[in-house]
């Protein structure tokens, strides 16, 4: 009987006779075994999309803590009877008055009633969530009167600075309200594309922020170190800076979204 062929079946061990695993690479090497990223856009949440695009002075953290701080307050004022809208309303009509003394001059007067409407503000939405009476036409009417307040104060700015013969007042104030105004447009349009826009530098409050301290610096009797409305118009370049700034930062973010997505 012929002798059987060797066996053709490869053998468990290589040539330095060393056991072999068994286990092949994948195709595209051990990186292929990486765990695959989720698609869709990327959120606030995730570390990876935070840095220049999605950069801000607020941080979530501290949106939170004055959130916190503010219930109390919001609680109380819910047990004199007022609504979270009813809020939204004296605050914006506070707002309106400011705009009124910037119209008039009265910088330091418009200053502190922007500085304090702004931080009535906070109570609206702390009152909602804290009584479970939030609900989407209040968040509606909360943002329709807050930007409409925060355009009256420029334009306030804009007609107290043309009679005091501050041109360059009335240049900043209407870029500050132009770009102030494309920072809560691009939000409004990415959110209505299912998106994440709520993302830069300046948004709210932080605009707020410098535009009382500006009135407030050029009001004072003389001004600060005799610059008096030159304080104004800074915080004007400041506020139009950032704002600009903001809305380019939406606009990539959208547009890193739309891209992953």
């Amino acid at each position: 009987m012929a002798p059987r062929p060797p066996s053709k079946r490869r053998s468990d061990r290589d040539a330095a006779g060393r056991p072999r695993d068994g286990l092949k690479a994948p195709p595209g090497g051990l990186r292929a075994l990486r765990r695959p990223r989720p698609a869709g856009p990327r959120h606030r949440s995730d570390p990876r999309a935070d840095g220049l695009v999605t950069g801000s002075f607020v941080s979530p953290a501290t949106r939170q803590r004055v959130r916190d701080l503010a219930t109390p307050i919001a609680r109380g004022l819910g047990r004199l009877g007022l609504t979270p809208n009813a809020l939204t309303i004296i605050g914006f009509l506070g707002t309106c008055v400011a705009a009124l003394a910037a119209a008039g001059q009265a910088w330091l007067v418009a200053g502190v009633m922007v500085l304090a409407f702004g931080i009535f503000d906070l109570f609206d939405g702390a009152l909602a969530r804290a009584t479970g009476q939030a609900s989407r036409f209040g968040a509606f009417l909360d943002s329709t009167l807050d930007r409409t307040g925060e355009n009256l104060v420029y334009a306030g700015i804009a007609i107290g600075a043309a009679a005091a013969q501050f041109t360059v007042g009335v240049i900043l104030a209407g870029l500050a309200l132009t770009f102030a105004s494309m920072v809560t447009y691009t939000r409004a349009k990415a959110e209505s594309l299912g998106l994440h826009g709520e993302v830069g530098f300046a948004p709210r409050e932080i605009r707020l922020v410098f535009l009382a301290a500006g009135l407030v610096l050029a009001g004072i009797p003389s001004g600060v170190l005799g610059f008096g409305q030159a304080w104004l118009g800074l915080a004007l370049l400041v506020i139009a800076a950032l704002a600009a700034i903001t809305t380019a930062q939406r606009i990539l973010h959208v547009r890193e979204q739309l891209k992953e997505g």
